[in-house]
Formats: C-alpha cells, structure tokens, sequence
C-alpha cells in the first residue's frame, strides 16, 4: 500500500475554503475530541438536515487536522470544475452499478495509506425516511471501521466518534452507531432518522 497525496488547493479553492471557515468561526463552533487512528475510516455524516451542515462540518475537520474526502459522480470532475472538487476532496466514482461504486471506494482505501472518506447516508437534507446502506458495504468491502461525525447544534460542538468495526450484523452495528451519537441536536430534529428500524431494508450505495 502506498500513500497517494492529493493534488495542493489551488486559488479558488483556497478562497472557498477560508469563506466557509471564516463563517464556521463566527458562528462561535468548537472541535472536540480526538481524530481516531490509524485515519483509514468511513465518516458517517449524519444527520444531515440543513446546507450549515456542511459549513460546521468543513470547520470542525480543519479544526481536528483532518481533510475529510467525498465520492462524487464523474460528471462533477470534468472541465471546468473537475480540478476544483479535487481540490476540496473529492473522489470521482461511476455510479452506474451500486457495487462498482462499493468496490471502486475499496479500491481507494488500498491504494492509500490515509483516507477519511465521509458519506451521508440519509442522502439528503429533507426529511429522510430511511438510511443508504453503500457506507457499511464500503467499510465491510475495504476492511475498515467508521467513526460517526458528530455535531451537536444545542453546545455547538462537534467531532470524531470511536472506531467501529463492521461485523456483518449491520443491525448490531447500528446500534453502536445510534448510541454514539443519539445525544447530538441536529439543525433541524425532525428531519432526522433515529430509528434503527427506519434504517433497516435499503441496499442503495
């Protein structure tokens, strides 16, 4: 295995970055915690209710010393802002079969010796009936444990859970999973899923 380094931020990307922290920062946020190791993990981003999510999340990761990384579909990294979703951490991935994107994310944690790949199961910031499973298929897939992004919006703090290693009981699992993070107050609660039953039955990466 060898460590691949991203291509440096260039311009633009940089400015965008400084924005989002400058804004991270005025709203009065704090990183807690420690970065788990060794930073080889899937970051669950959840929940995901609000467009602020991203901007805490950016802020607390920088924060933390950590530059989370994202999938994103081919499309996005083309000219002429293929080099900006680089620079910003994306991963070009082909989601035209669920398991090539499964195998793809795989692929990338063995050809590096760190990768925080960050996924928001919920897929999206309104009212979500249930959780994609494609993160738990990618850490079972590239052998990796994940660790919950937790962000609390009643302390306004935020940071990295503990490993947890995927057994293959994904409903065992995911009660570790809720019992990390079942205390954090999202932007918006009621968008949120906080059942475990809610979660169960969808295959989609």
């Amino acid at each position: 295995m060898t460590s691949i380094e991203d291509d440096p931020p260039g311009l633009v990307a940089r400015a965008v970055r400084r924005l989002l922290l400058l804004l991270y920062r005025l709203r009065g946020w704090k990183a807690v915690g420690e970065v788990p190791e060794p930073r080889r993990f899937i970051i669950i981003a959840a929940p995901h209710t609000s467009n602020w999510d991203f901007v805490n999340y950016l802020g607390l990761t920088a924060d933390l010393g950590v530059r989370p990384h994202f999938m994103g579909k081919l499309s996005l990294f083309r000219w002429p802002i293929g080099g900006f979703m680089k620079q910003m951490g994306g991963v070009p991935v082909d989601r035209r079969h669920a398991s090539n994107v499964v195998q793809q994310m795989a692929d990338e944690f063995a050809r590096r010796a760190e990768f925080m790949l960050t996924v928001a199961p919920e897929g999206t910031r309104g009212k979500a009936k249930k959780w994609r499973t494609g993160f738990y298929q990618i850490a079972m897939a590239a052998k990796v444990p994940m660790v919950v992004g937790l962000m609390d919006y009643g302390s306004k703090t935020g940071g990295l859970g503990p490993l947890i290693w995927p057994t293959g009981d994904f409903r065992a699992d995911m009660m570790k999973v809720f019992d990390v993070y079942k205390g954090c107050i999202p932007k918006f609660p009621e968008r949120a899923v906080r059942s475990i039953d809610d979660i169960l039955g969808s295959d989609e990466a």
